[in-house]
C-alpha cells in the first residue's frame, strides 16, 4: 500500500465546508518574510487552498495570482479577498498541465504543495521559470520525518521533503535561506500540533 494524493474531488469536499480548513491566517513563515515585499509586486500564490496566503499578499499591496486545483477552493478565496477588501485574480488549474507564465512574478508562495517527484521536479523548474530574474520563492512543506504520522510505508516519502532534495531542484537560484526543523502549526482544523518541516528562501 503507497500513501495516495488526495486528488480533486477530495479537495472540492473538504472547501466545501463553511470552516476554513487551513484557517484565514498566512502562513508564519511567510508572514515573517513581509520586509522583503514591496507594493506593486506581482506574486504568485500556488496550491492557494481558500486563499489565506493569496488573500494576505494582496494586504501587503501585492498584485496577485491565486491558482488552485480546486473550484470550491478558489470560490472561498473569492469570498476572503472580498471580505478582506483586496483583489486578488484566481485560476482553477491543475499545475503540472498549466501553461506557465515565463518570467513575470517577483515573488511565488508554495506552501505545503505536495507532489510525486517526476510532478515535483517539473513544478519546480516551472516556478524558477515564472520567477523574473531577482525574484523570490518562499517555500514551506513538511518534511520527511513527519511521514510517520500520515503513513508507514516509506515509498511514499517521495512526496515529502528533506532540504537536500529541495537544495538539488533549485541549484540554479542563490538558496538564501534552508532550515529543517520541528514548528507547531495552529492553521485552521487541519494543520495543529507538532510537524516536521523544511523551510526555504530562494532567489532567481
Amino acid at each position: 500500500m503507497t500513501l495516495v494524493l488526495p486528488d480533486k474531488d477530495y479537495w472540492d469536499k473538504l472547501y466545501t465546508s463553511h470552516q476554513y480548513a487551513y484557517g484565514t491566517e498566512p502562513n508564519v513563515y511567510l508572514q515573517e518574510q513581509a520586509f522583503r515585499l514591496r507594493s506593486g509586486m506581482k506574486a504568485l500564490a500556488l496550491a492557494d487552498g481558500e486563499g489565506r496566503n493569496g488573500v494576505w499578499l494582496a494586504e501587503q499591496g501585492l498584485t496577485v495570482l491565486s491558482v488552485d486545483y480546486s473550484f470550491a477552493g478558489i470560490e472561498k478565496a473569492r469570498l476572503l479577498a472580498a471580505q478582506r477588501k483586496v483583489s486578488l485574480t484566481c485560476q482553477c488549474r491543475d499545475i503540472v498541465q498549466w501553461e506557465w507564465p515565463e518570467q513575470r512574478f517577483d515573488v511565488v508562495a508554495a506552501m505545503y504543495l505536495h507532489l510525486s517527484a517526476p510532478e515535483r521536479k517539473l513544478v519546480h523548474g516551472n516556478i524558477i521559470g515564472a520567477l523574473k530574474p531577482g525574484g523570490l520563492l518562499i517555500l514551506e512543506a513538511f518534511h520527511r520525518r513527519q511521514l510517520g504520522r500520515f503513513a508507514s510505508n516509506q515509498e511514499a516519502a517521495d512526496i515529502f521533503y528533506t532540504a537536500s532534495m529541495l537544495d538539488e531542484d533549485f541549484r540554479s537560484c542563490c538558496i538564501l535561506e534552508l532550515l529543517e526543523g520541528d514548528v507547531l502549526l495552529e492553521e485552521g482544523y487541519m494543520h495543529q500540533g507538532q510537524a516536521a518541516v523544511v523551510r526555504m528562501l530562494a532567489r532567481k
